[in-house]
């Protein structure tokens, strides 16, 4: 009887092993499955980006080159002026991240720490400029800083003063949702620490800066971040307000196809537009936001997981 109901049990053990291995193949094959969705245009750009002319025509080449050309990166920096792009991309989209990221900060405690006469009605406010469209707001915007420059006599328009005033006072790219961040993150910190840092003498700046930021390194990585990304892919805003008046990246990829004409008839050179050239393009476009991921994931998984202080 005992060593029956030990058999039993064995076989019940085996059963729920196996029934566990079938769902991990399952979960594993629906993550491969998602994975290769997201990152099969990836590999499309790798792989065409070093596709020779005739691995572009040739109908059995799909993913593997027969012969490896890096004259496509060539060619596509040159169309791009990378070097000159890269750094006025690099500077542009930093400066509108930083000025985010601390405006976004300040907010988002203010709204954490503090009560104050209509903070619902702001906090709707906040809400409510995430909801409007950004082509609803761009004529006011443009008539604003039209009237502010005829009445300041200085040049507003075709400057990136416009986006930097606008990220400074909480209307840059998708700034409620780094708000709200920010917020989230600030009401995870126990209100007990700021009570101890004002008993021993600090001022509101001090608690804000030793205790929300410094608890929160992972959150402001991770606000700094988004803030960086979306303002270096943003062209509607940027192209709206700038005018061309700045080569950017992201700006010179949308015309990259008349820019690639120009730039080989001046050069002299017989190349013709191709897929490669334009994968190559797009494959320079999006390596600085790649590289800047692998070197900062780690923190920026432990921001995207909210991790620190959660309770008292």
């Amino acid at each position: 009887m005992i060593k029956n109901k030990k058999v039993s049990l064995t076989k019940q053990l085996i059963k729920h092993k196996i029934t566990g291995y079938i769902g991990k193949a399952i979960i594993y094959f629906i993550l491969i499955c998602i994975g290769f969705i997201y990152l099969e245009p990836i590999f499309e750009i790798l792989a065409k980006t070093f596709m020779s002319p005739a691995d572009i025509i040739d109908p059995s080449v799909k993913w593997v080159p027969k012969s490896l050309s890096l004259n496509n990166l060539k060619v596509a920096g040159k169309v791009l002026d990378i070097w000159k792009t890269l750094k006025n991309t690099i500077l542009f989209s930093g400066a509108l991240a930083l000025a985010q990221t601390t405006v976004s900060a300040l907010t988002g405690f203010a709204l954490s720490r503090y009560e104050f006469r209509f903070k619902k009605f702001w906090f709707v406010m906040i809400l409510l400029a995430f909801i409007v469209p950004v082509p609803v707001l761009m004529v006011p915007r443009i008539m604003m800083f039209v009237t502010a420059q005829e009445a300041l006599s200085f040049q507003l328009i075709g400057t990136p003063y416009p986006q930097l005033l606008m990220a400074l006072f909480g209307q840059g790219i998708y700034s409620t949702v780094l708000i709200l961040i920010f917020y989230t993150s600030f009401n995870m910190i126990p209100t007990v620490l700021d009570e101890a840092a004002q008993i021993d003498g600090a001022s509101a700046i001090k608690v804000f800066w030793f205790i929300a930021v410094k608890l929160s390194l992972s959150t402001v990585l991770v606000v700094f971040l988004f803030s960086f990304v979306w303002n270096w892919n943003e062209t509607y805003v940027t192209g709206t307000f700038l005018r061309g008046s700045i080569a950017l990246l992201p700006a010179k990829l949308n015309l990259f196809d008349s820019e690639f004409d120009s730039v080989v008839k001046a050069s002299g050179s017989a190349f013709k537009l191709n897929e490669a050239y334009k994968m190559a393009a797009t494959l320079i476009s999006i390596s600085p936001l790649l590289l800047m991921y692998v070197f900062v994931q780690r923190r920026f998984i432990q921001g995207i997981e909210n991790t620190g202080i959660t309770g008292e």
